[in-house]
């Protein structure tokens, strides 16, 4: 379990870190709250909290369901568009995945002079040459981080599964009980006999 929590809060700090590259500010929010959750989940587990592993079993739900839409999003499912939609800069910029530009073998070309529609302070360029296009890789991201919260429910589960069966089992045999049990009483060897005195008769 404690594996299984590094690991996930290790590629959802990488993630993080991209997603403050590019301005992707709902993004960073719902990974910022992932990785409150995640030190909550392995504290729970090394204290042996249940209620802080349901916690954070509920909370993988939550973040499978937030890496589907983000799937969905970059695939254009539905009525939704990576190119016009700015949902995930919560509408107050114009910016995009960073591995829009920085992506493997991506060549960023600026276009002057800029369309009249262009902020004043964004650049107008073009993109090519990329062995795979950055809205693959984002869907790659998300799709990590769904089979590795996938796992870590599992092992949530399991592990407040385990520690419910123990505490049951401590106090079926009375470990928190102290009138359930009661050792023998020790005996004494030595009886009181009783004793008899004789006391001598005056006759004067």
């Amino acid at each position: 379990m404690n594996y299984a929590v590094v690991e996930l809060k290790v590629c959802v700090l990488e993630r993080q870190i991209f997603d403050f590259l590019g301005y992707q500010w709902a993004p960073i929010l719902a990974n910022f709250v992932h990785i409150i959750i995640v030190i909550l989940g392995l504290f729970g587990t090394i204290q042996y909290r249940p209620r802080y592993i349901t916690g954070y079993a509920v909370w993988l739900v939550l973040w499978v369901t937030w890496n589907v839409f983000v799937i969905c999003f970059y695939l254009e499912a539905g009525d939704l568009s990576k190119e016009t939609d700015l949902i995930l800069t919560f509408n107050i910029s114009m910016h995009r995945s960073w591995w829009m530009e920085n992506g493997p073998g991506c060549m960023v070309t600026s276009v002057t002079p800029a369309p009249d529609w262009a902020p004043e302070d964004h650049r107008y360029i073009t993109v090519s040459g990329c062995f795979l296009e950055y809205q693959y890789i984002e869907v790659a991201h998300s799709s990590l981080q769904i089979v590795l919260a996938l796992a870590g429910f599992i092992y949530a589960c399991y592990v407040v599964r385990c520690i419910t069966e123990e505490e049951d089992s401590f106090d079926f045999i009375g470990g928190f009980d102290s009138y359930g049990y009661q050792g023998p009483q020790k005996t004494s060897h030595l009886q009181l006999q009783p004793m008899y005195m004789q006391i001598p008769l005056d006759n004067n």
